[in-house]
This record gives C-alpha cells, sequence and structure tokens, in this order.
C-alpha cells in the first residue's frame, strides 16, 4: 500500500469521524431545546386539557383484541374500560361518584405520565405567587380546602362565617344587591393563609382540568354543593347584541367595554337561603363555553335534543336536581337553571318570619287539614316550594 493511499483513508477516517461529532452536537442541541420548549409550553393548562383528552380518548378506543392479552388479562381490561365509558358518561349527568372517579385517573396521568411535579405545577396555577392568582384561582383553593372539613356543606359554611348573603353597594349602583366581588374573595384568600401541600395543589388542578374537559366550566363544584341551585348566563349583555352595537355603534360599545359591562359569559348565580346571589368573581369566559355548559347539564335520561325549533328543556340531573335550558332564538342568549332540593327540611316557624305570622300558620294546618286548594305565588326565590312540603 503506498503512502497516497494510506493519506486518503486518512483523510476519508478524519472526515467520517468529524462528521459523526457534528451530528451529535447537533443531536444534543435539538435534545436540549426540544426539553427547553417542553418546559416553556407543556405545563399550561390548555396543554394538560389537551393531553387527558387524548389520553382517555386513546384508553376508551383501543382494540384490546390486537394487544394478545390473556384471557383473564382481557376480562379484566374489558371491564375497566366499560368501567371507564361509564364513568365519562355518567359524569356529565351530574353523579359525583363518577366525577370522583374520573378526577381520580386524570391526578394518575399527570402525575405519573404527563410528569407533573412540584418544580413545574405552578406553571399551570401560581400558587407560589399569591399576586398573580385570579379569584376563580383563589375561590378554588379556599373551597377545595373547606371541603375537606365540610364537604359538600363547604359553600355553606363560607357564606356563613364570611356573611356573604348580606346586601351590599357596588360601584356603579344606585340601590345595595346580593353580590360577591373579587376583592371579598381576596380578603378570604389572605385571611385563610393557606398552606397547600403538593397533593392538594394537584387536586386543584385537576379539578379545573376536569370541569373545562367533562364538567360544567366555573359551576362545576358550586354545583354540587348543598345549596339551593345555580343559575348561568341570566343577565348581562348577550353576544348577539355586542356583536350588533359594534356594526352600529362603536363608540357606544367602547364605553360599554370600558365600564366593564358584564356579558352573559359573566352570568353566574347562586340560590342561597331563597336569595338570588350573584358570583361575580366567577365568569364562563367565553359564549362557547357557557354553550358547551347549556348542552351538557340538561341530557340525563334523554330527554331530547335541544334545537332552534325546540328552543327549551325540562329535566332533572342524576341527584334529583331540577335543570331547565333556554337557547337562541327563543330567548336572546343561552342560559340555564338548576334547582336543588336536598336542602335541610324547614319548618312553617323558620319560613313565616313576619308579626301576626302564628295566626297565618294556623290558617295553613286547618287548609291542609281540610284537604283545600292552595295556590301560593311569589316571586322566584322567595321559597314557595319550602312553604309547600314544610308542613306534613
Amino acid at each position: 500500500m503506498n503512502i497516497k493511499n494510506i493519506a486518503l483513508i486518512f483523510v476519508v477516517l478524519v472526515a467520517a469521524i468529524s462528521a459523526i461529532v457534528y451530528l451529535i452536537k447537533k443531536n444534543n442541541e435539538a435534545i436540549v431545546e426540544e426539553e427547553t420548549e417542553i418546559d416553556d409550553k407543556t405545563f399550561t393548562l390548555n396543554m394538560m386539557v389537551k393531553f387527558v383528552k387524548q389520553r382517555l380518548d386513546e384508553i376508551t378506543k383501543v382494540n384490546l383484541y390486537d394487544i394478545g392479552l390473556s384471557e383473564e388479562e382481557l376480562k379484566r381490561r374489558k371491564a375497566k374500560k366499560y368501567e371507564l365509558k361509564k364513568a365519562l358518561k355518567g359524569c356529565t349527568y351530574g353523579d359525583v361518584n363518577d366525577k370522583k372517579y374520573v378526577k381520580e385517573l386524570i391526578y394518575d396521568l399527570l402525575s405519573k405520565e404527563y410528569g407533573v411535579d412540584e418544580t413545574n405545577i405552578s406553571r399551570a396555577i401560581p400558587f407560589d405567587t399569591p399576586s398573580l392568582l385570579t379569584a376563580q384561582d383563589k375561590f378554588d383553593i379556599i373551597l377545595h380546602e373547606y371541603k375537606k372539613e365540610f364537604s359538600y356543606e363547604a359553600m355553606n359554611e363560607i357564606m356563613k362565617k364570611y356573611n356573604l348573603d348580606r346586601e351590599k353597594f357596588i360601584e356603579g349602583e344606585t340601590k345595595p344587591c346580593y353580590v360577591i366581588t373579587s376583592d371579598e374573595i381576596d380578603e378570604i384568600y389572605e385571611q385563610e393563609a393557606f398552606q397547600l401541600g403538593f397533593a392538594d395543589k394537584l387536586e386543584v388542578l385537576v379539578q379545573r382540568i376536569y370541569q373545562k374537559y367533562k364538567g360544567y366550566s366555573s359551576i362545576d363544584e358550586i354545583r354540587d354543593m348543598n345549596i339551593d341551585g345555580v343559575s348561568g348566563g341570566v343577565s348581562g349583555l348577550p353576544e348577539s347584541f355586542l356583536s350588533q352595537v359594534a356594526q352600529t355603534d362603536g363608540e357606544y360599545l367602547k364605553q360599554a367595554m370600558e365600564s366593564k359591562v358584564p356579558r352573559a359569559c359573566d352570568s353566574i348565580w347562586i340560590f342561597f337561603h331563597g336569595k338570588s346571589i350573584r358570583l361575580a368573581f366567577l365568569s364562563f369566559g367565553t359564549e362557547a363555553e357557557l354553550k358547551r355548559v347549556c348542552q351538557n347539564i340538561y341530557k340525563y335520561n334523554n330527554p331530547g335534543q335541544l334545537s332552534d325549533t325546540n328552543g327549551y328543556k325540562i329535566n332533572e340531573m342524576k341527584d334529583g336536581s331540577r335543570v331547565v335550558v333556554v337557547r337562541p332564538s327563543m330567548c336572546e342568549t343561552w342560559a340555564f337553571f338548576v334547582r336543588k332540593f336536598d336542602v335541610q327540611k324547614a319548618t312553617l316557624e323558620q319560613i313565616v318570619k313576619f308579626p301576626g305570622k302564628e295566626d297565618t300558620i294556623d290558617l295553613l294546618k286547618y287548609l291542609v287539614k281540610g284537604a283545600r286548594i292552595i295556590s301560593l305565588t311569589g316571586e322566584q326565590g322567595c321559597r314557595k316550594n319550602n312553604n309547600a312540603y314544610g308542613y306534613d
């Protein structure tokens, strides 16, 4: 072998080694860039919701016969798949047990597959920076902490402890009204000064993901509470009106937006001890989210399709709550009313409080004993149902 061949082989080897080193270095840089991109973008609520939807879709649609499982394992996986499908369907009807099952599965997916840990969980909800928390974030944390002790009486305890069901004046209003503001939620959160562990943070995050995926958006946890009822979309400016104004009077629309006039999708009310109270700190965010809730909340036992020609539905939820849903063009916007009948039984002495109530109570008792026809009338939320069933 002459010197020229040796030199040529040497040059080829050096070139090959250089190319290999360059490719390895480039690959390592790509991995670093990919990891950086994951750190920056993956741990957000929207990305987590997308991941949960995709994984649960994969779990429920996988063909178990193609995996080559043993007979015993096949039966076990089929039962698990059926249970998940049933839970995903039942949780949209207001079944709290199915909701708990789905949330536990989401908890496992996030902690074991998605990689949520103490270092990155605050990128989704800034638990470690209270100044960055929204009023909804703070309320979710407050309700979660109270639920650990009071379960479904948590909302009642918060309302009673901080006297939130009182009338108050708010900016821009000439008369007092029943409303809970963001400032009140901020004060409660500051007073409580919760110290959340990682498990608590993850549970709050799981609830937020669940309510965006299968739940009822911002009212999901509130609907489960032992209160008189909850409504959405029943006040505020509808999107159709805003779009019309934008075409005809842009200046008025600008003034309305600057004064923060509530939209229909910002309308969330609860019924508490016969009072209609607006939750000014909560919102559905968009009309599309309000529409999604309205389309899901009435569907227990397949009552039929809510359509433009049949613009309302009256039905029950799985827990016995009565739900009424309306939509355009029957009304100006999508809206729903949920009335719950699991409040503690009240006596006539507790309900009728005006002077001279003894004579009224005696009259009602004799009318009932005499099997007389009684007509009870009054405005919405004045506890007509409790009056009707308060005496046996």
